[in-house]
């Protein structure tokens, strides 16, 4: 009897000890599951990106900014990420940005010859002033030309024109880019880069504030039309460089305000003289003077934020040679130097590649954007010069596509060249 009991008390030791251990077990489970849960709930906890839909969304939500890198990959499906520079796991309390290879897909050099891939084709820099409706004095007008000589359009003509770009394939780069030799435009499309002299009003027309102090721009000024295109085709890049003068926007008490919104959504600002100078017709004092201004200007509201490109007013001078073309690439005044990195014209074509070895970024070549019945390179003369010889991109701004028999053209880069 007592060896029974014996026993049963055994077995009943043994049963609560099992107990225990799945008791103890469970929860062990349960916090370490819970422990996953709030590990991939932690907000400055890195985590496995695994396509560039998931890249682009983390540097949304994680405001990080993400440097892309794009390789050929035999063995990994084109958008999908190939490394991160921060590993799953890692913190990123303190990270402001982090480098990410997304695969392009295998290298198929067929498919790049039979979709025209050519990084050594042209590239056309517009070049806008006014956006503005007609009036009584737009007499002897073409097409959606403001004045005469083309150099306003009406919005509805610009608007236009955004979606003629969109149709035919091009893609909005940012020309500080250009210049610097990056071109980031996706795969079969080609570049093409937007400007405005001026610093018209209705460039970015500011018609009041929001109850949170916003800027609220005219749907009808150059800047509201991106916007609004932006919002229509969110498949494209958006983007312009605006040249002002003293007066930057024309809008005193928004001034401060428009620069820091321009810089803010993806545009850049740059120098286009205090007086819309002549330089030619100038004294190398006063060309240094005006020049100095704007750099000033422009850094006392947006330090280092804007670009060091110089719109030439009136396209002047018109040559290199000019003994006053040395102070718009370096300009001292009152004790201080001022670099300028390109320069560009008021040219009547498109301009090469940026990796085409006749490349010159301080005297580039643009393109008016203005109705002419398809002559003297109106858009319709320029686009229809561009069929047959405008850049596509392999949308890589890693590499460089070309034809073999282009190899002579290349300047020197560091850029891996893929030839087929």
């Amino acid at each position: 009897m007592r060896k029974k009991t014996r026993v049963k008390r055994s077995l009943v030791v043994v049963i609560i000890i099992i107990a225990l251990i799945l008791l103890v077990g469970g929860g062990l489970l349960i916090l370490s599951k819970n422990n996953k849960i709030e590990h991939r709930k932690d907000k400055n906890i890195m985590i496995k990106l695994n396509t560039l839909e998931e890249v682009n969304s983390f540097s949304k939500d994680k405001n990080i900014k993400v440097n892309i890198s794009y390789e050929y990959d035999d063995n990994i499906e084109k958008d999908k990420v190939i490394s991160q520079s921060i590993k799953e796991g890692d913190s990123i309390k303190d990270v402001t940005s982090i480098d990410v290879v997304v695969s392009l897909g295998k290298l198929d050099k067929d498919k790049l010859a039979s979709d025209g891939i050519n990084e050594l084709g042209k590239v056309p820099i517009m070049m806008y002033h006014g956006i503005r409706e007609k009036t009584s004095n737009s007499t002897g007008t073409v097409g959606g030309n403001v004045d005469k000589d083309g150099y306003n359009r009406t919005p509805e003509a610009f608007r236009e024109d955004l979606e003629f770009y969109y149709e035919n394939g091009y893609e909005m780069i940012r020309l500080d880019d250009y210049i610097n030799g990056i071109v980031k435009a996706s795969y079969g499309k080609s570049p093409i880069i937007l400007t405005f002299d001026d610093g018209n009003e209705d460039n970015i027309k500011v018609t009041g504030l929001d109850d949170k102090g916003n800027i609220i721009i005219d749907k009808n000024s150059a800047v509201g039309i991106l916007e609004e295109f932006k919002k229509k085709h969110p498949d494209t890049n958006v983007t312009a460089t605006f040249f002002v003068n003293g007066g930057i926007f024309n809008q005193g008490e928004y001034n401060d305000k428009i620069l820091k919104w321009l810089v803010e959504n993806g545009y850049d600002i740059g120098n286009h003289t205090q007086t819309h100078l002549d330089i030619k017709k100038s004294s190398s004092d006063r060309v240094q003077k005006e020049i100095a201004y704007v750099y000033d200007e422009l850094e006392k509201v947006i330090p280092g934020r804007y670009v060091k490109i110089i719109a030439l007013p009136f396209g002047s001078p018109y040559v290199k040679t000019h003994d006053n073309f040395k102070y718009v690439l370096s300009t001292s005044y009152n004790g201080k130097t001022y670099e300028t990195e390109a320069a560009l014209r008021v040219g009547w074509e498109p301009e090469v590649s940026c990796f085409d070895k006749d490349f010159d970024k301080t005297f580039l070549k643009r393109c008016r954007a203005y109705d002419n019945n398809g002559k003297e390179f109106d858009i319709d003369m320029v686009f229809n010069m561009l069929k047959k010889s405008k850049y596509i991109s392999d949308g890589n701004p890693d590499t460089i596509v070309i034809k073999e028999e282009n190899e002579n053209k290349l300047g020197t880069t560091d850029k891996k060249v893929i030839t087929y």
